[in-house]
């Protein structure tokens, strides 16, 4: 999401000079939004204040996602004011936290991304009286509320429509970098595809992961567009006809090269919904594997706004069954995807749901 377009231009200059989307704030004594925002406003009185992962609030994925949670909450409490922190660095993390803590109307403060996990459970063990969160993570620290996600179910899913679709008999994935949020999506995407081999005696491969080693093709950034591109043109130079990046803006950099390759393959997007997140590449999407991260942060900072209680036990866990992880529509695929590969689909999604199908991953949250 920084590099090589106007768009993405556009955006590292943000980076470079501190400012992602409404502003990318260092060392946590400032925030993202701009400062006269709901000023002079006395009834905002719980304020959720996010840090990002270095991905930034526009990476179209996880920190855009949590965001709309709270926008959500705010639109829904007039009590309830937003405001974030970008990251540029993991040594950002411990920083920018500790500064919202200095913030005493911060009532919530959220990290966003499982890599934050170290630095959440230092900065919350030494304040145990505030009120801290967490996306893609579970901590010992009591008063940190987890809000994880078994996105390999949805994956799952989404890996037997990619067997199903693919004419080359060959389709890819890749993450960003080697960490359970991500390599839950790839566990759940391969299984996918075997079990589209297992019940229609197909022979799909799966390029860029193997579930058995669990090792595969990684960008080693969630930032980089050209990283994402260089890993998925591998791909679709071995054949790939469908991939699925998971690697936040970098994955931007294979939608970029999906929409100039005139149909040559198509692309399973995920967290939030492409059509929404990332428009201008619908008609690359064949569907989104979705995180639903936004109802899960809206809810918590809705509950933290009642006085509610919200304790690291039991947290919140997002399933196909409670839609904490789904399927998008098909949007410009709709006419493209049979319908009867559109009815197993729903019938995989059913199975999973009662339990008939089982999917497993090392990285499902515990």
């Amino acid at each position: 999401m920084r590099r090589l377009t106007a768009n993405q231009r556009r955006a590292a200059n943000r980076f470079m000079v501190g400012a992602v989307a409404g502003g990318l704030l260092l060392g946590g004594t400032a925030c993202g939004k701009a400062p006269d925002k709901d000023s002079g406003s006395s009834a905002k009185t719980y304020q959720a204040c996010m840090v990002t992962d270095t991905g930034g609030i526009d990476d179209r994925s996880f920190n855009t996602s949590a965001w709309k949670g709270i926008e959500a909450a705010e639109g829904m409490d007039k009590s309830i004011a937003g405001k974030y922190v970008a990251s540029s660095a993991d040594t950002d993390y411990e920083p920018n936290l500790t500064g919202f803590v200095n913030k005493p109307d911060c009532k919530f403060i959220l990290a966003v991304g499982g890599l934050m996990s170290d630095a959440t459970g230092k900065v919350a063990k030494a304040n145990p009286s505030r009120q801290f969160a967490i996306v893609d993570a579970k901590l010992t620290e009591t008063n940190v509320y987890p809000m994880q996600f078994d996105t390999a179910q949805a994956a799952f899913v989404a890996g037997y429509l990619a067997a199903g679709y693919s004419k080359a008999g060959k389709v890819g994935t890749y993450g960003g970098l080697k960490i359970p949020p991500v390599t839950i999506f790839m566990d759940g995407f391969y299984d996918g595809v075997m079990y589209h081999n297992k019940v229609k005696g197909t022979k799909v491969q799966v390029l860029g992961w193997n579930k058995a080693t669990q090792n595969g093709s990684f960008t080693n950034n969630f930032v980089k567009q050209d990283e994402g591109k260089k890993v998925s043109d591998t791909l679709v130079a071995q054949g790939a006809d469908v991939v699925m990046p998971v690697a936040g803006g970098a994955g931007l950099g294979t939608a970029a090269a999906a929409k100039t390759a005139n149909g040559k393959f198509s692309v399973i997007w995920v967290d939030v919904d492409g059509c929404t997140s990332a428009a201008q590449y619908c008609g690359q999407f064949l569907t989104t594997v979705v995180k639903n991260i936004p109802d899960a942060v809206r809810d918590a900072v809705l509950k933290g706004a009642k006085g509610e209680q919200l304790a690291s036990t039991p947290g919140y866990l997002g399933t196909l069954a409670n839609n904490g992880v789904s399927i998008a529509p098909y949007h410009d695929f709709d006419s493209k995807v049979p319908a009867a590969l559109k009815a197993e689909v729903d019938k995989v999604k059913a199975d999973i749901i009662a339990g008939t199908i089982k999917v497993t991953s090392a990285a499902q949250p515990k």
